[in-house]
């Protein structure tokens, strides 16, 4: 098993390597190696689940030490891998879901020129992720980390010719860095504290640290959390993101990046279960990004970047719950997971509409899609009433358990989570109802030239598969609490509190995401249309389609706030460490001066001098003795 559980994250590696070092010797066959490498890693990570399977659930777990990585002084960390029940969901959501994406984009990439160097970017963006969650040590978990975004930054600016795409890379990759701090900085007072950054090391450790330390380092831990997983307020970077192709959106608001904040929280659950002022910063990160992400959706015509909002929304609903302790981080993982399928079959259906309307991807010129794209349209329309919440579709039962928890939770805490995760519900019923109204239904808004068709089978077989797990993954992992049990081991058991009873907060939700529905459908289904965004809207509106003034945010506080911290620091350097440095000089050289005009290099100056040093010593000797 162990051999198994490297191969897992070499397969794809190795593909990203071969396609990158071949060069245009692979262009013919890349896309095929490419994809058999995930497909190989899912066949790896699928023996592996029915090994843990058939173990007791205490002993669900593979792990392997495969060299001694940093052994520094005192600082000594393996290179290891550790499989368990937590992160057995993330392999079969990474490589499962990652596969189907690289077959869509065997058939979305045919003609871009680049399609081998694409496809060895996905390999490297799927071997990352693996590193990250499979890692046994913080360290290990922080090159994944790093290599995610690594991957992101090259992906999101694939098509780099393109102004906008370049600029979005360099806003992820640098937004990103910000968050990355915090988990480098946690790593060094992990360290400094304990010697080790080990899992096992750290979380024995927790009852000895003090609720300093720990409140520090699950501060810095959910920094780290924000940027990956575009949570306020790092949030930015996620809609700018969409310039990259189709197929990469998909996988980072799917499979990989967005889902890693959301695995650091969840996988160092005792250091914020033991942090109480910690796991309040995360609770209320996820109150307000679901709501801010939902509000957003509501204002964007661009079908990617109203699909992003949403992934932005629903990412804090996953945070809201981890934050909740030990209580939610069954339902956070099973929110992430059920998130996997309905988000990749929406990004790929979205994918797909483009792909019939010359890339269009301006909601106002699409409409009456439905009966030109009917693969698209079902496969889409699934996924919209399993992330609106619909029984029996896949996100009602994990959003329901979110809501639930979170009423649950006690208190005036518990009524503002709880209310804000169902405000939220009835927001996303909107917006993603006007999302299908404005694609599918309604009158054709397109230009005369375009001419909708079907996308091929290499493309609408992905979209059928997670259609399918759109409708069955909740019920498959909420009945009989079958995921609650599976993560046991790992995050721990919880008797949870019905405060309120199951089905009065289950109607409240569907009444909830009724009322949005009905909003959105009185809005846009009854009336025309405008080719353009109207400019007479409210106050709210214009800060909706301005992300709530996310980047003057960042650029006020984070962007101008850091250049003033460096101006700062440069006149300390310039002025104080550069001051002392040159005033030293300068007074050495002014005393060298001085002494440099006793050096005449006349022998009757010496001789003068000579003398009244003789003279001097003379007087001293004569005034002891008479004393």
């Amino acid at each position: 098993m162990q051999t198994l559980l490297w191969l897992t994250i070499a397969l794809p590696l190795a593909g990203a390597v071969i396609l990158l070092l071949g060069g245009k010797a692979t262009n013919a066959w890349g896309h095929l190696l490419a994809c058999a490498a995930v497909i190989g890693a899912f066949a790896c990570g699928a023996v592996l689940f029915t090994h843990l399977l058939a173990l007791p659930g205490e002993d669900r777990i593979v792990h392997e030490v495969l060299f001694s990585w940093v052994p520094v002084g005192v600082l000594r960390v393996d290179f290891g891998l550790q499989l368990d029940a937590l992160s057995m969901c993330f392999v079969l959501l990474i490589t499962g879901v990652g596969a189907l994406i690289h077959i869509y984009s065997i058939g979305y990439m045919k003609t871009d020129p680049g399609r081998r160097r694409f496809f060895a970017y996905l390999n490297l963006f799927v071997a990352a992720m693996l590193l990250l969650v499979l890692a046994d040590n913080y360290l290990g978990l922080y090159m994944g980390w790093e290599g995610v975004g690594l991957a992101s930054y090259l992906l999101i600016g694939f098509w780099s010719h393109k102004p906008s795409a370049a600029t979005a890379a360099k806003k992820a990759f640098v937004v990103n860095r910000v968050g990355d701090m915090g988990l480098a900085i946690a790593l060094m007072v992990l360290f400094a504290t304990l010697g080790s950054v080990t899992y096992s090391t750290v979380f024995g450790a927790v009852p000895q640290m003090t609720s300093g330390v720990l409140t520090a380092v699950g501060l810095l831990l959910l920094l780290g959390a924000c940027g990956k997983s575009a949570q306020v307020p790092l949030q930015s970077w996620l809609g700018d993101a969409m310039e990259g192709p189709t197929p990469v959106s998909a996988l980072i608001h799917a499979a990989t990046m967005v889902t890693a904040g959301v695995y650091l929280i969840v996988r160092s659950g005792p250091i914020f279960t033991a942090a109480p002022a910690a796991q309040v910063a995360v609770v209320t990160v996820g109150a307000v990004t679901l709501l801010f992400g939902a509000i957003i959706g509501c204002a964007k015509d661009d079908i990617k970047k109203a699909l992003a909002a949403s992934t932005m929304s629903q990412i804090g609903y996953m945070v809201l719950a981890a934050g909740l302790g030990p209580a939610g981080y069954a339902v956070a993982i099973m929110h992430l997971l059920t998130h996997g399928f309905f988000k990749a079959g929406l990004f790929l259906g979205a994918g797909s509409v483009m792909h019939a309307m010359d890339d269009e991807t301006d909601m106002r010129r699409y409409g009456g899609l439905r009966t030109l794209l009917p693969i698209t349209f079902v496969t889409f329309g699934l996924g919209y009433l399993a992330i609106i919440g619909v029984p029996p579709f896949a996100g009602y039962f994990s959003k329901d358990a979110i809501i639930e928890t979170a009423l649950n939770s006690g208190g005036v805490q518990g009524w503002l989570l709880g209310g804000a995760a169902l405000l939220g519900a009835g927001i996303t019923a909107f917006y993603m109802t006007r999302v299908m109204l404005l694609t599918f239904f309604g009158q054709k808004r397109w230009k005369p030239d375009t001419h909708p068709h079907e996308s091929p089978a290499s493309m609408t077989a992905p979209m059928i598969i997670l259609a399918v797990g759109s409708v069955g993954a909740g019920a498959l992992l909420a009945i009989g609490s079958t995921l609650e049990h599976w993560l046991e081991p790992v995050v721990g058991s919880h008797e949870t509190e019905h405060l309120i009873p199951a089905w009065i907060i289950t109607v409240t939700a569907l009444g909830v995401v009724a009322i949005g529905i009905a909003v959105a459908y009185r809005q846009y289904a009854n009336h025309k249309v405008a080719e353009t965004a109207p400019l007479d809207v409210s106050a709210l509106t214009v800060a909706a389609r301005h992300d709530l003034y996310g980047d003057a945010f960042n650029e006020a506080v984070f962007m101008r706030g850091g250049q003033e911290l460096t101006k700062g620091l440069v006149a300390v350097d310039e002025k104080g460490v550069d001051g002392v440095t040159q005033g030293l000089a300068l007074l050495v050289g002014r005393i060298s001066d001085r002494l440099r005009q006793v050096q005449t290099g006349f022998a009757r100056s010496y001789a003068l001098s000579m003398l009244a040093g003789a003279a001097l010593v003379v007087a001293a000797v004569l005034f002891t003795a008479w004393r």
